[in-house]
């Protein structure tokens, strides 16, 4: 039989309420005076306040799939930030809901796990099929959670596809910014043969297969960029010579600032290299990969 039990201790005003409750398939009323707590036992059992609830047999199973079993007997205040944020999600999972909305779902994990949390909560979402919104500030979150992503700004939505278009097709600066792209003004002209040439605002030129006119914004993104001693002799690429003013190793991957660019290459190419802070190098990247949008 499905059942609800609840296991309440939690302290309010004037008292403690102390509650041990369980609800089959049939109908309880709480009843008595203002103040009783009927309104704070049903927003422990929403997940609002600290309690311990269970709803039938399938809050066991979201434990599990969720990683948090070993948390059935823990109370709130045992639990960290993460752990708090998978039993809110177990709690919204058992009441079998229509709409599932999500705030900053791996915003209290930190890095060892989020990516972890990230693949289960995909899976499991993808198994739900549930209409659900999620709201987030990561455009990480955003990408591996969503079908796809909206890019709200003050109000109004910017952008709305998937985050694939978003990197390929920004709408505006803010979007690709967002998406984790190098924006960098310049003025455009049409050479004629299909391609657009950008001077930067240093002199630097660079092309697009883009087309675009006028004051606008390149962008690139920094898994397309890579470094060298000297440049290419390549027409398809586009250079952009200054020294590394940044370097900064993160596992097995390293950003790189070279000028107004940040680059994103593999540890393995910088020592290959022997690159260090200061030296000058080449930022190298595709016509083809550099996206032109509107400069405002």
């Amino acid at each position: 039989m499905d059942a609800l039990r609840a296991d309440l201790s939690v302290p309010l005003r004037a008292f403690r309420l102390e509650l041990e409750l369980e609800v089959g398939r049939e109908t309880v009323a709480l009843a008595g005076p203002s103040g009783a707590g009927k309104s704070s036992v049903l927003r422990a059992i929403a997940g609002l306040l600290p309690g311990r609830v269970w709803f039938g047999g399938d809050v066991g199973d979201l434990l599990d799939r969720l990683g948090i079993a070993g948390l059935r007997r823990a109370r709130p205040r045992e639990l960290s930030g993460g752990e708090r944020q998978r039993v809110a999600l177990a709690r919204a999972l058992a009441r079998k809901p229509k709409v599932l909305l999500l705030d900053e779902p791996t915003a209290a994990l930190d890095p060892h796990t989020r990516g972890a949390v990230r693949a289960e909560l995909r899976a499991l979402l993808r198994e739900l099929a549930l209409p659900t919104l999620l709201v987030t500030h990561d455009f990480e979150d955003a990408a591996a959670l969503a079908d796809r992503v909206g890019v709200l700004v003050d109000g109004r939505l910017r952008q709305l596809a998937t985050a694939r278009e978003l990197v390929a097709r920004p709408a505006d600066p803010y979007v690709a910014s967002f998406a984790g792209g190098n924006l960098v003004p310049g003025h455009a002209r049409s050479t004629g043969d299909g391609l657009t040439e950008v001077r930067l605002e240093d002199g630097t030129l660079v092309y697009s297969t883009d087309a675009g006119t006028g004051e606008v914004a390149i962008v690139v993104y920094p898994w397309e960029i890579s470094l060298s001693r000297e440049a290419p002799l390549d027409s398809a690429l586009n250079h952009v010579r200054a020294p590394i003013a940044s370097l900064t190793a993160v596992g097995s991957r390293a950003r790189v600032r070279v000028g107004p660019l940040v680059a994103e290459v593999t540890g393995a190419s910088i020592e290959r290299l022997g690159l260090a802070e200061g030296d000058e190098v080449v930022a190298t990247f595709k016509a083809t990969g550099t996206r032109l949008v509107p400069a405002r």
